[in-house]
């Protein structure tokens, strides 16, 4: 699978924490540093486009996974 730099990064860090919640502004902040120039709807692209590339059914995610009103968390293959 081919990624982009920006869907590495955010992949990476989602890796490293597991069923973890990231906000979109922690994930922008861990991938991007402190560029202020850039939004925060960036990682819903990056998200959408891991989506394609690594969910079987990307409208059904089970691996990527949103929490409502707070961001993405990396579901772990047990499915906590």
């Amino acid at each position: 699978m081919e990624t982009t730099p920006g869907e590495f990064q955010l992949l990476e860090t989602l890796i490293r924490q597991p069923g973890r919640v990231f906000t979109r502004r922690q994930l922008l902040e861990l991938t991007r540093g402190d560029d202020r120039f850039v939004s925060t709807r960036i990682i819903d692209v990056h998200v959408l486009n891991l989506r394609k590339k690594l969910e079987p059914d990307p409208q059904k995610p089970v691996y990527l996974r949103t929490v409502f009103g707070v961001g993405y968390k990396l579901t772990p293959e047990d499915g906590a």
